[in-house]
């Protein structure tokens, strides 16, 4: 395996670790100011991913905001925007949704073989389809972006995608955002569910930085022995 790419992992949580609060409505646990450190650090990279269910759930542009951050992409040869990266089990994604209909960046779809069929049928007019074995697995598709010239890949969710990359080890920084709030819902989706990681009891992460965001905190980590203070999540301050 070659190197794979220089991987942000980036979520924002309630106090008691919560990504949502089970209703089925949107639970905003940002604000502008830390939206606004996103797109920068977006803006930096080579390719932002998702998975599938934040694809349905939250309809996300993954699109850098900015005209200064766009401008200064394209002055430097690439697209205004990353590439947009996403996973499925089944295929069932909406090809009109705005991962796929905004913006002029490339997308790619990361898919099992079983579902590659309809995969094809449905999205290959929207985004590249590719294929990664008979479980879709991270390392499989970092490999993948890596060869495709990706060198940075900033991801921003869901649970399942996170708890792979930590329980892999693949992942070189966590930009964990705090916002003052509780949930205590039981209903209510965790962070990261009931999967092994190289950082518990025995084996702490490194806290390489405290920020401050309006009403948020910011706790940058470093998980790996590539960690850059000044890679993309410093150079997004």
């Amino acid at each position: 395996m070659g190197e794979l790419p220089y991987t942000v992992l980036s979520w924002a949580m309630s106090l008691d670790g919560y990504l949502d609060d089970g209703t089925g409505r949107r639970l905003v646990l940002s604000n502008e100011e830390d939206l606004d450190r996103v797109d920068a650090l977006r803006a930096t990279c080579d390719a932002v991913l998702v998975g599938a269910g934040t694809v349905r759930a939250d309809n996300p542009r993954l699109e850098v905001r900015r005209a200064d951050l766009r401008a200064r992409r394209v002055a430097a040869g690439r697209c205004p925007s990353p590439r947009k990266v996403t996973v499925t089990r089944r295929a069932d994604l909406d090809p009109g949704a705005a991962f796929f209909t905004t913006g002029d960046g490339p997308r790619s779809v990361y898919c099992a073989a079983d579902v590659a069929g309809r995969a094809r049928e449905r999205l290959s007019p929207v985004a590249d389809v590719v294929v990664v074995g008979s479980h879709p697995r991270m390392v499989d598709v970092a490999t993948h972006l890596a060869e495709v010239g990706v060198r940075s890949l900033l991801v921003e969710g869901g649970q399942q995608v996170h708890a792979q990359f930590l329980a892999g080890g693949l992942a070189d920084e966590l930009h964990a955002v705090v916002a003052p709030l509780f949930v205590t819902d039981s209903r209510a989706t965790r962070v990261v569910g009931d999967v092994p990681t190289p950082w518990g009891r025995d084996h702490r992460a490194h806290l390489a930085e405290v920020r401050t965001l309006g009403d948020v905190a910011l706790l940058r980590y470093a998980l790996s022995s590539r960690f850059d203070p000044d890679g993309p999540g410093g150079a997004a301050r």
